[in-house]
């Protein structure tokens, strides 16, 4: 019975909201607060309905997606802070990049029917662009310009 009431308070509506959110975040916790659900719940349901669970790479690798793009605008357009007036932490956003390739790379592979180790590959070398842009942008910011004759 508690099943059941489980998957009818994490309703249809409660489940878009979850993944919504999950796109955009990342955050599990978070997506679960947005939805108004426990967090254990949408493990639960995870854990037991398939279709949920695709649903659920699908959203970890938009947020992948959305997080890889942000960081390269930044980098482009030589966006250094955050609406706070902080430094953006391009370590920290390269490293959740890092810490989610793998999901991304399922995500990636299922949709398109390629397998995860090339989908893999594919990403190493966007973090590793990313990485390599970091570093030409810190060189260009320390290093000052030389003047001519």
């Amino acid at each position: 019975m508690t099943a059941h009431r489980n998957r009818r308070n994490f309703n249809k509506e409660r489940r878009s909201k979850f993944l919504d959110f999950l796109a955009e975040s990342s955050n599990v916790t978070k997506s679960a607060e947005h939805a108004g659900i426990s967090s254990s719940q949408a493990y639960k349901l995870r854990r037991e309905d398939p279709e949920f669970a695709r649903d659920w790479l699908t959203a970890l690798w938009e947020g992948y997606v959305h997080l890889e793009m942000e960081v390269l605008r930044r980098l482009r357009e030589g966006d250094q802070q955050t609406e706070a007036a902080d430094k953006y932490d391009f370590a920290n956003a390269i490293r959740l990049l890092s810490a989610h390739r793998e999901n991304a790379a399922r995500a990636q592979a299922a949709q398109r029917n390629v397998s995860a180790a090339e989908v893999r590959a594919s990403i190493d070398r966007k973090v590793e662009a990313i990485r390599a842009q970091v570093r030409s942008e810190r060189h260009r910011i320390t290093e000052p310009e030389s003047k001519g004759p």
